[in-house]
């Protein structure tokens, strides 16, 4: 029943920066960690960051990390991802996650976010 609506995909030159948001809308489904991933050209889906929705901490990719933030909105059902410094190898469609506690997992539709001069 939950959905997952992402958007602020696009296109950015690089040193660019995009926000994703993700939005989870209507009932049935506990959530307890949200976050995205992304899977570039010829690779596989990987995490590029989390947050745990109640208690507000988080994981971060390396190639995130400095980066990347993943926020909380104020809605416990919403998360961002603010990109900077955007990089051609970032070029992948990202994916919004949700987790409840028993780790069932719902995806978004993907947005694509292309890096490029």
């Amino acid at each position: 029943q939950v959905q997952l609506v992402e958007s602020g995909g696009g296109w950015v030159q690089p040193g660019g920066s995009l926000r994703l948001s993700c939005a989870a809308s209507g009932s049935g489904f506990n959530i307890w960690n949200m976050g995205w991933y992304q899977q570039g050209p010829g690779k596989q889906r990987e995490l590029v960051a989390n947050i745990f929705i109640h208690g507000g901490g988080s994981n971060y990719a390396d190639s995130a990390k400095g980066r990347f933030t993943i926020s909380r909105g104020d809605a416990k059902n919403t998360v961002y991802l603010q990109m900077n410094n955007l990089k051609p190898e970032d070029t992948a469609v990202y994916y919004c996650n949700a987790r409840d506690p028993r780790n069932v997992e719902l995806w978004g539709q993907g947005t694509q976010v292309t890096v490029s001069s």
